[in-house]
Order: C-alpha cells, then sequence, then structure tokens
C-alpha cells in the first residue's frame, strides 16, 4: 500500500505516524496492498476554499475524502481490488479547536480525523442513525487498536 502525506499546513505532523496509521486502517480492512492514498494537511484558507467548493458550505471544516475508484473493504482472503483510494484532506488548525474542546492533544485529533476520512473513502457514512453507530464505532476500533499497538 502506498501512502502519500504531504504537509502544507504548516503545523508539525508525524508523517510516518500517519501514515502508519493509514497502513493500519487498511490493513484492517483488507484494503489490497497496492491501493494508493493521499492525506494532505492543509491551511483554513485553503480547506475553506474547498468546503465551499465541494460541500456548497462556508468556513473550513476538519476534514474532507474525496474517494477516486471507489474501493471497498475487502474480507479476510478475499483483499479490496486494487486501484487509487483518494485523498483525505485534513486542517490541523480546526483539529486543534476541536482536541481542545474534546479534552485530547490535537494529534490524536488528527488521528481520529484521519480514521473518519479514509472510512469515507471506503463507502461508509453516517447520514443515518444506523450508519453512524456502524462508522463510529468501527473508527473507534481501528483507533484504539492502532494506539495499542504502537
Amino acid at each position: 500500500m502506498s501512502t502519500e502525506v504531504t504537509n502544507e499546513s504548516g503545523h508539525v505532523v508525524d508523517e510516518a505516524e500517519f501514515a502508519a496509521l493509514s497502513r493500519h486502517v487498511l490493513d484492517e480492512l483488507h484494503v489490497h496492498p497496492q491501493a494508493e492514498l493521499s492525506l494532505i494537511f492543509v491551511t483554513t484558507d485553503v480547506m475553506a476554499e474547498l468546503h465551499e467548493r465541494w460541500m456548497d458550505e462556508p468556513g473550513p471544516t476538519d476534514v474532507l475524502s474525496f474517494p477516486m475508484d471507489e474501493l471497498r473493504p475487502g474480507r479476510e482472503g478475499e483483499p479490496s481490488e486494487t486501484g487509487v483510494l483518494g485523498d483525505v484532506v485534513l486542517c490541523p488548525e480546526v483539529a486543534v479547536e476541536q482536541a481542545r474542546a474534546a479534552g485530547h492533544s490535537t494529534e490524536e485529533e488528527l488521528l481520529l480525523l484521519t480514521t473518519h476520512g479514509i472510512l469515507h473513502l471506503l463507502g461508509y457514512d453516517h447520514a443515518e442513525p444506523e450508519e453512524e453507530k456502524e462508522m463510529f464505532a468501527l473508527q473507534r476500533h481501528l483507533l484504539l487498536t492502532f494506539l495499542a499497538a504502537r
């Protein structure tokens, strides 16, 4: 699996940590080992522009996901097809405020948002209560197993 991490935000980001998290999430969900993923950390100005352009909503947001080949999770012994998963765009400045409000570190918030964004690329959503329950439980499990292993 290839994960490209690009930091254009000016915020210090441990790129290896986010690549490792991505590997963990995609391995756990049986995504083909040759799938490609990009994580991009941006400023609030860039995020606000993307948020307005693609979601028609004003101001910056924490994370946006841009799927490419619409890959879905595989199963044990049956990985997904290979392809380009897509881009997860994160805004550390928004994450700082959210982390403060949630009572944890900015890095933990960014790890959570990265996991959340990858799940969106894989087709998970939280528009309906049942979808939200499933997605957030999986998100929590993936993040906790990653943190426990490091």
